[in-house]
């Protein structure tokens, strides 16, 4: 089993795991030798996602979750690279709207799940929903308590119907996330990815180190295991990403379809 997976009922313990975790490329050559795994398993990424998309009999949702400046853009960047669009959706969990306000919080997520013959990428996602509410102290214990069984029952029902979920958090420390924060501020043409609220969020960074570490504990299972990503090297993040990925295609086990019967393939001639 990978170091980085939580076994259920783990805790995440954080400030235990090292961001700058490297593992077997730790070496001289490690950034070399890792960038052409990675470029090897990302093409290996696009064969599974096209067997899936032609058996169209299961599905994988993607959960990416992080601190601001985390780097969940930027994986889904890289390791999607050589996918099919067509098979792939990603989607952006913000402030809930007015309509969606009015409804449990899991209603706008069920609808982005991915159908059958697809993967669906969350970038952040349902846990953004006791996340938020725990660190600014909008909801009460029992009703944050509430949301994770509902969280807990919901990826059971997908998986009982065909989704295969696999979750990460990209774990950066707090000094990688000043000098991500600080060159968007820096820099003209990554100022849009910049806003004035991500450091009053950064003020809440031993808060939400917190939240996550029991949020991770109680919702990582068999079904929907959490990966906990060692991300301040965005090389060691996209191959150890690229890898868990491939890893879970290949349990899946997708097939083609099997070629239709009485027709002589080796003759058959398209005029």
């Amino acid at each position: 089993m990978s170091s980085e997976r939580v076994k259920p009922d783990e805790r995440a313990n954080l400030r235990k795991r090292d961001p700058n975790e490297r593992g077997a490329y730790a070496g001289e050559d490690g950034k070399a030798r890792a960038r052409e795994e990675t470029r090897v398993l990302v093409a290996r990424l696009a064969e599974w996602q096209e067997r899936l998309y032609a058996e169209g009999r299961q599905a994988l949702l993607v959960v990416l979750q992080a601190m601001d400046a985390g780097g969940k853009d930027g994986a889904v960047k890289h390791v999607m690279s050589g996918v099919n669009p067509a098979g792939v959706t990603v989607t952006s969990f913000k402030r809930p709207t007015d309509e969606e306000a009015r409804h449990d919080f899991l209603w706008r997520v069920h609808a982005k799940t991915p159908p059958r013959g697809t993967i669906g990428l969350f970038n952040r996602s349902h846990y953004e929903d006791v996340l938020v509410p725990r660190v600014h102290g909008t909801l009460d214990e029992e009703a944050l308590r509430q949301r994770v069984e509902a969280i807990r029952d919901f990826e059971r029902h997908l998986a009982r119907e065909g989704t295969t979920i696999v979750k990460f958090f990209l774990h950066i420390s707090k000094e990688e996330q000043r000098e991500r924060l600080q060159a968007r501020v820096d820099d003209p043409e990554k100022r849009w990815k910049f806003q004035l609220g991500d450091l009053d969020e950064r003020e809440r960074w031993d808060d939400y180190q917190a939240a996550y570490d029991d949020l991770i504990g109680d919702t990582s299972a068999e079904h929907a295991p959490w990966y906990v990503i060692p991300a301040n090297r965005k090389w060691y993040r996209d191959l150890v990403v690229a890898r868990v990925l491939v890893e879970t295609l290949e349990r899946m086990n997708p097939r083609f379809p099997k070629e239709p019967e009485g027709v002589d393939w080796g003759t058959l001639r398209v005029k």
